[in-house]
This record gives C-alpha cells, structure tokens and sequence, in this order.
C-alpha cells in the first residue's frame, strides 16, 4: 500500500508545496495482525495542521485487543467500535494527494496491508516516508524509538499513548526534518487515485492524563539498540516509560512476544539486556540516586532479573544537561548528550547542570539568566563538548602532535646515518679492491637513505 521514497539532501525534487500525513496505530500484537486504533495528521510542509482523524477499531468480534498494557485499550472498548472498513474511506480521503508518513513505516504498512486484504480491496501504491530512516541518515542515536527521536531534534511529545499522539508527533517530526535538514525528493511523489468509500462513523477514544515520565523514562532513551531496533525491547519500553511493571504485565507482554515468534529464552534474554544496561546508565555518571535504584530494583524484580541491587551513592550531582535551539548543531548535541549516557533534559529546573545554547538562542532569553541562578553552567554548542567532558581541551589535542614530530624527526636521522654508514663502507670496499659494479650498488642505497632521512626530518613548511 505504501512505497518508501528516496531522499536525498539539496539536488533532488523540493517538498514545497508537498502534503504529508502522519499516519499512526495500536495493535493486537507485534507482527502483522489487527488494527484496534488508527490516526492521521495532515500537514503542510510548513508544519501547518490540514486535517486529522483518530478512531477505535473493532478487530471483530471476540478478538483480543492485544496488550492493554501498552496501548491501555480494552475489549469492552471495541464493542461499539467501527470496523477497519467503516474507517477506511475516511483515512483515504484524509491522505489523498499527500505523501504517507510513519515512524517505522515498514511495521505501518504491514499492519495497514493486512488489514485491506482482508477487506478483499485492491490499492495503488501511495508514496511514504520513514522517520525513523531519515533520523538515522542525520543524527547518531543510541535508539531510534519515537520518544527518543523527538526528544533528540526538539519535537514534543503528546500525553499519553493513544495513537493521535503519536501522529502529531510524527507530523511535527517529518516537517521538522525536512526544514531543517533540507530534505529533498530522489523523484517527484506520484499520487495515484484512490478508491472512494462511504464514510463511517468514528470512535476517538479519550486521552489518559499526562504522567510526569520519571528517571525510567529519560534512561530508556539512553538504551541503545541497533539501527533496525528490536521490537520486543521497544515494547517494554514504550511501556516503562510511564508506568512500573507488575508480574501480570510481564506475563502479558511475554506472551505477546511468544505470539510473534520469539522464544522464551529470547524473551529472557531481552529482559537482562535491558536491566543491564539500564544499571550501566544508573552508574555512568557516578552519581545513583535512590530514586533509580528503586526503580530499577522494581523493574528487574518485575522481569525476573539479578543482578540489580543497586546501592544509592552518597552526594554529588549527576551531569544533566539541556539544549536549547533550532539548529542542526542543536540537534546533534542533544543527540550527542543521549549518546554519550549524559541525561539530556525537556525543561529547566535545579537538576540541570549545564545549558547549552546555540545561535537561534536570543541573549535575552529568560531562561539563561535563570540557569545560572541555578548554578547551571551556560555554555555555547560550539564548546559544549569539550565543557561537559565529551572531547579534550584544544591545547591538549595539539601536545599530541609535537611527539609525533619528534618520532618523524628521530626516524629520518636514523636513516640519515644508515646512509652516510653505507657511504663509509662503499669507500672503504674500494681501497679494499671491491668489484665497481657492488660498490655503485651500495653507493646508490647510501644516497637514497641519505636524501629520504633528509626529507623525513626536514621541518614542514608552514
């Protein structure tokens, strides 16, 4: 249904002008199955909002919804819920003409495909695009879930974790990427005709309160994951990011792996790797807190994981650090911050210990004053690095190079005195009745390692 699209920097077909909706969903599980909830944002490349839809979807009746603890929706929902097919028109109607965005596109368009062959439908092809692929070709990332991916590039993230939030995350996103980092067409989108349906009703749900993410949640973006993820490890995340696990939800989350295809001893083995690496995050920094030793004991209990009987470490303060920013510059420190295990923080408050500031920042801006009222350091994003530790100072990159100079400069003089002790040997071979053709031999090799210690050892011009 959906074909990812070529993007390249300047040179290719420019997305002025260009529409793009943001598509998002639940599901009853991780591989291809049934759609319970579905959302659409349509934009303008500007970031201006066009339109948008969001609706519950029966997956028939009797189906399991899947894990409500991750989607947070129940059968007793779906009851009264439209069907795939009442809500197809609709979101058709929203994408026409418009290129389909997705975070992970691929997993989208699975669903989305399973769903209308279902239906007996035949589609044309619509152009897509994956945040997700273009977040990874710009900026290095220990993962590239949603919530990390956004907060990297300054995108906010809507409360809680319907699929409407995720969309307007997506459409802030993609329009974000494409302004900023000047993405361009490989060839110009090609917007078939669609099908027409009639309209059904929709069922949006009502969106949960916010919940105030904790250390858990910030220490799930430093988790790294490789570039193509893991999707049972960005199940439980998207789950601990705002809320502790109980064995029943364990149990429930396990299952739904098993049903995908991974073994019990993945499943394990998914669950040590994130406590392991959620306790390397905790000490990283010198400083463990008794709030992440609590969370993080609760958790590994919770998954059935040793080894997380983290000991909370008296005084000291953990690096926090906050960009503030438009820039490309912007954007890759906070990804840099991420990346280098460094809490990167959504807003000021007492804990942040360094704000970084780039040129789009006015010197009026309240917020720098108030840091170093804090306490905070204010540094700029072009020595941010060498500020919070990431790189070494100027002065001590260039002591390197003076005993790289002194190395060059013995070598050449050693070879230099390998030639001229040829040159010693060739004179006296011939006072000794050497043969001329071994003596011109030795004489050449003489001059060569004369001239070539020479050229090693003479001074680089400035």
């Amino acid at each position: 249904m959906i074909e990812s699209l070529s993007l390249l920097g300047a040179g290719g077909h420019p997305a002025h002008g260009t529409d793009f909706t943001a598509v998002d969903i639940r599901t009853t599980g991780l591989r291809p199955g049934r759609v319970v909830e579905l959302a659409a944002v349509r934009v303008h490349a500007d970031g201006s909002i066009v339109g948008e839809l969001t609706t519950l979807v029966n997956p028939g009746a009797g189906v399991p919804p899947g894990p409500a603890v991750v989607h947070g929706i129940t059968r007793a929902e779906l009851d009264d819920a439209p069907s795939f097919g009442d809500v197809l028109g609709p979101l058709l109607d929203l994408c026409a003409g418009s290129v389909v965005v997705a975070h992970d596109l691929a997993s989208v368009t699975a669903f989305l495909d399973f769903e209308i062959r279902s239906l007996g439908v035949r589609m044309p092809v619509l152009p897509g695009v994956s945040t997700l692929a273009a977040a990874q070709s710009v900026v290095r990332l220990p993962n590239y879930r949603l919530a990390t991916v956004a907060h990297a590039l300054a995108v906010p993230t809507g409360p809680g974790r319907s699929a409407l939030s995720g969309a307007r995350t997506v459409a802030q996103l993609v329009t974000g990427l494409f302004g900023r980092y000047g993405f361009t067409f490989a060839s110009p989108p090609v917007f078939p005709g669609l099908p027409r349906f009639a309209g059904g009703r929709l069922l949006p749900r009502a969106e949960a309160l916010p919940v105030e993410p904790g250390w858990m949640a910030e220490a799930l973006e430093r988790v790294a994951a490789g570039r193509s993820g893991d999707a049972y490890l960005d199940l439980l995340a998207e789950v601990l990011a705002d809320q502790h696990l109980s064995y029943e939800e364990v149990a429930t989350l396990a299952a739904t792996a098993t049903e995908a295809g991974l073994s019990e001893r993945r499943v394990r083995s998914t669950h040590e790797q994130l406590v392991t690496a959620l306790r390397e995050i905790a000490e990283r920094d010198g400083v463990v807190t008794a709030a992440e030793a609590r969370e993080l004991r609760e958790v590994a209990t919770a998954l059935g994981v040793a080894g997380a009987d983290l000991q909370p470490s008296a005084g000291g303060k953990a690096t926090r650090v906050l960009v503030l920013g438009t820039t490309v510059a912007a954007d890759r420190m906070r990804a840099r911050v991420l990346a280098e295990g460094v809490q990167l923080a959504k807003k000021l408050t007492a804990s942040v210990t360094h704000l970084v500031a780039d040129a789009t920042v006015s010197a009026n801006e309240p917020r720098l004053a108030r840091a170093a009222e804090l306490g905070a350091e204010v540094v700029d994003v072009r020595v941010a690095p060498v500020a919070l530790g990431f790189e070494p100072p100027p002065a001590v990159r260039a002591t390197a190079a003076p005993s790289a100079r002194v190395t060059k400069v013995l070598g050449g003089r050693v070879l230099m005195g390998v030639g001229l002790l040829l040159m010693f040997i060739v004179v006296i071979g011939m006072f000794g009745g050497t043969p001329l053709a071994g003596g011109i031999f030795l004489a050449v090799l003489g001059v060569g390692a004369l001239l070539g210690g020479w050229w090693i050892a003479e001074p680089t011009p400035r």
